[in-house]
């Protein structure tokens, strides 16, 4: 049934007369339905005439929707005649529901006033019933039911609609209707009139706008996937929350902060710590539980809760106390003992007059520093001590320690902050007057992240550590009750401003009488707890210890002997697990077959008197010990080697002598001129290891003179001293471990500096009734001593 009434023209188009009204950019399709607001006068009386009479109005596109008064010219030539289904009126525009009929063609424009009055004709649709077209609609159909499933915003009741079996220019049409295109390219798809065209338009339209929203799709599913794990998170913390509510376990979080405020009040804290504890508690209580800051400030918390504020275990400072507990536990070490009571005493002092009133207290408190070689008892020492006061222990080692957050704590900005290795050891102690040791105070090293030694004057000078600071607890920590001790091998390498902090009480290496008694009171015992013997299953007699004493260690301590004495127990254990043996007497003779091959030979003095060697006597960190100089004149030209990796000073000390030397040719009875046909080697043995210091100066000097006159040096004769250019022997250090080495190398007379004869009271008895002591301060009465004419 046509459309369109015919006119009276003679033409062979169906021509029928119509109101227009030009859209800014809508496009209406045939088929489709519409709801469009026509606020133009002209807009406005064209729908409403059209309304009054046949319903019919045909919508055409404009050019351009800048134009606010379109005319004949400013609007497309092909439109959609339209059927008015309802009209609704305000006071600024008119709505209209209208729906598409079909494709026209603008004939003429035959007025414009009050409204666009034109002549239109339908422009046929061409269509066939081949298999391409029914392709075309199978493919447009799958493409917009996929387009769909991927977002695509469309009528829901029109999509069914479009499922189903609809003609192919109404499906044509209508999808065109929901392309996401701009106006002038939908004008395109409507002036179309072949059906098979505009339906390829469409699809080529469509599958853009579906990779588009393929597109999106990926894009949003990326960002949801994010979303949604913080969101899961957040689901589950709230469903957590509603779960404890309904079983009444909200309250826990409410129980937790007032077991804080409990334990704040009962910690008796400082003002200043107390402050803060609440503070962040306060701040603790206003957050979620889940927070993650939440975990720091409990931790925080619970470090400032766990340090004993005010908590002291009983001073009970009894100097008959102390003497017999490091009598029980040490063997020697007089001077030592006797220096750690008179410290003891002096705190027994100090507490009896802890109830004078004072306008200002004294915070002074010496600081002990252990300085000796290994194995000599420093740390044991201090456990004794701590043993003897009644009070906790607690041993930091610095060997190695590079950063200075080990000694102060790390800002809590950091993740996995803690305090210092002073706070953990308050801490640990659960007391505020522990005996604190901090071993190898000499081997602390400094790098990008701080120096160490540096943090430690704070925490070892009396009048500053009553206000520590570690930045991790950010609140000022009492160490004045702490009793500090160092312990140390060498004093060289610890800063200056450290060094002057500290009481230094030298630890001296042990005799081998010393030795003896060391091993059978003490490392025997504690070889059997580790070897799991009885004390019926093994002896080692007199004679077998003396030997391995002497002949399997050489050491200044008595780590090495207790190695030695627990190697024979493990090797009768393995026996007695065997079941070879029941029990073994360790004698002289079965040493040897335990041990192995003897290490040291039974004395290190020379077998017989040499030309050019002088036996010296030399300090080590390890303690004492015997070293041997040896020089060997070429023909040459004056010039010195000197080997044996000598360090700077040492070597000073051999061109010191030569000059002496040389100065005193004629006195000495050597030629003139012996210096320019001479060249002069000097070597000290055991080249790998480094050697300095002046105290080898007379050694050298007298291996040179023995040299130069070939006269040869008693080899039972040991010596040290610093020699000057004009003769004179100075003072030098470490006597008694030197001493103590000739007597365990086996020698029979010590040559000394006059000055160092005060040094002799600190040599045991022993010791200096099996060596003959010569002092002197003149080379030349050395030579005479030395030199056998």
């Amino acid at each position: 049934m046509p459309i369109l009434k015919r006119s009276p023209s003679p033409a062979k188009k169906t021509i029928q007369v119509a109101p227009l009204v030009p859209l800014r950019d809508v496009v209406t399709f045939p088929f489709t339905e519409n709801l469009l607001s026509f606020g133009r006068k002209k807009s406005i009386t064209a729908v409403q005439n059209a309304f009054s009479k046949d319903h019919l109005i045909c919508l055409v596109i404009q050019k351009s929707p800048n134009v606010s008064e379109p005319g004949p010219d400013d609007f497309y030539k092909v439109g959609t005649i339209c059927k008015i289904e309802r009209i609704l009126k305000t006071d600024e525009e008119t709505n209209a529901l209208v729906r598409g009929l079909a494709r026209v063609k603008i004939e003429r424009v035959l007025g414009n006033e009050p409204y666009f009055l034109v002549e239109i004709s339908e422009i046929p649709e061409i269509t066939d019933k081949s298999d391409e077209m029914t392709a075309l609609v199978k493919h447009l159909s799958s493409e917009l039911k996929s387009a769909v499933n991927l977002g695509k915003a469309m009528n829901f009741l029109v999509f069914m609609k479009l499922m189903s079996d609809v003609s192919p220019s109404e499906l044509a049409d209508q999808t065109a209707s929901t392309l996401d295109i701009d106006p002038a390219e939908k004008q395109k798809i409507l002036e179309t009139a072949d059906v098979k065209k505009r339906l390829s338009m469409v699809i080529e339209h469509l599958a853009k706008e579906k990779k588009i929203l393929q597109i999106e799709r990926s894009i949003a599913s990326k960002t949801q996937k994010k979303f949604d794990k913080s969101m899961r998170k957040q689901i589950l913390r709230e469903r957590i929350k509603t779960i404890k509510k309904e079983l009444g376990e909200r309250k826990e979080e409410k129980e937790e902060i007032k077991e804080f405020r409990k334990k704040i009040k009962k910690a008796k804290m400082p003002k200043l710590a107390e402050e803060k504890a609440k503070k962040e508690l306060k701040r603790l209580s206003k957050m979620h539980a889940y927070n993650p800051e939440a975990g720091y400030i409990r931790t925080y918390l619970e470090w400032l809760l766990d340090i004993p504020w005010g908590k002291q275990t009983k001073n009970s400072v009894s100097i008959k106390q102390a003497e017999k507990v490091l009598e029980k536990d040490h063997y020697g070490l007089k001077e030592v003992k006797e220096r750690v009571l008179e410290h003891l005493a002096v705190m027994q002092l100090k507490k009896k007059e802890k109830g004078r009133k004072k306008k200002k207290e004294y915070r002074g408190s010496t600081i002990l520093c252990f300085v000796g070689p290994p194995g000599v008892g420093k740390t044991s020492i201090g456990q004794s001590i701590a043993k003897s006061l009644g009070r906790k222990f607690v041993k930091i080692s610095l060997g190695g320690i590079r950063d200075e957050a080990e000694i102060r704590g790390h800002r809590r900005t950091y993740v996995g902050a803690l305090p210092g290795r002073i706070v953990q050891g308050i801490k640990d102690a659960k007391a505020m007057n522990p005996v604190f040791m901090l071993d190898e105070v000499d081997k602390v090293g400094a790098d990008f992240r701080g120096d160490p030694s540096a943090a430690l004057l704070e925490v070892l000078d009396p009048e500053q550590n009553y206000q520590f600071a570690d930045h991790y607890l950010d609140t000022p920590l009492d160490l004045s009750k702490v009793m500090f001790i160092t312990t140390a091998n060498v004093l060289d390498t610890i800063p200056p401003a450290l060094r002057d902090r500290l009481e230094v009480i030298r630890f001296s290496g042990y005799t081998e009488d010393e030795k003896f008694k060391i091993a059978k009171k003490y490392l025997i015992k504690k070889a059997l707890q580790a070897t799991a013997l009885k004390k019926t299953q093994i002896k080692i007699s007199k004679d077998a210890l003396n030997l391995i004493i002497k002949r399997y260690t050489r050491e200044a301590g008595v780590r090495n002997l207790e190695r030695q004495i627990t190697k024979i127990m493990r090797k009768v254990a393995k026996k007695i697990a065997e079941g070879k043996i029941k029990k073994k007497s360790v004698t002289k003779r079965s040493t040897s077959r335990l041990l192995g091959p003897m290490v040291y030979p039974q004395t290190l003095a020379e077998e017989k008197d040499e030309v050019g060697m002088a036996t010296g006597l030399a300090w080590t960190q390890a303690g004492g010990d015997v070293l041997f100089v040896e020089v060997a004149l070429m023909p040459g030209k004056g010039q010195v080697i000197l080997t044996g990796k000598l360090g700077s000073v040492m070597k000073e000390s051999c061109r010191a002598a030569l000059s002496f030397i040389r100065s005193r040719w004629k006195k000495l009875n050597l030629p003139k001129d012996f210096w320019k046909k001479n060249d002069f080697h000097i070597h000290v043995p055991e080249g790998a290891v480094p050697k300095d210091g002046p105290s080898a100066g007379i050694t050298i000097a007298t291996a040179l003179y023995s040299a130069l006159s070939g006269k040869k040096v008693k080899r039972e004769l040991g010596m040290t001293g610093e020699a000057t250019l004009r003769g004179r022997v100075l003072e030098v250090g470490g006597i008694k471990e030197k001493v103590i080495a000739a007597h365990r190398a086996g020698l029979k007379k010590v040559l000394l500096p006059k000055e160092n004869k005060k040094d002799l009271v600190k040599v045991p008895k022993h010791v200096k009734k099996d060596l003959e002591i010569i002092y002197t301060n003149s080379l030349d009465k050395v030579f005479d001593k030395a030199i056998i004419s």
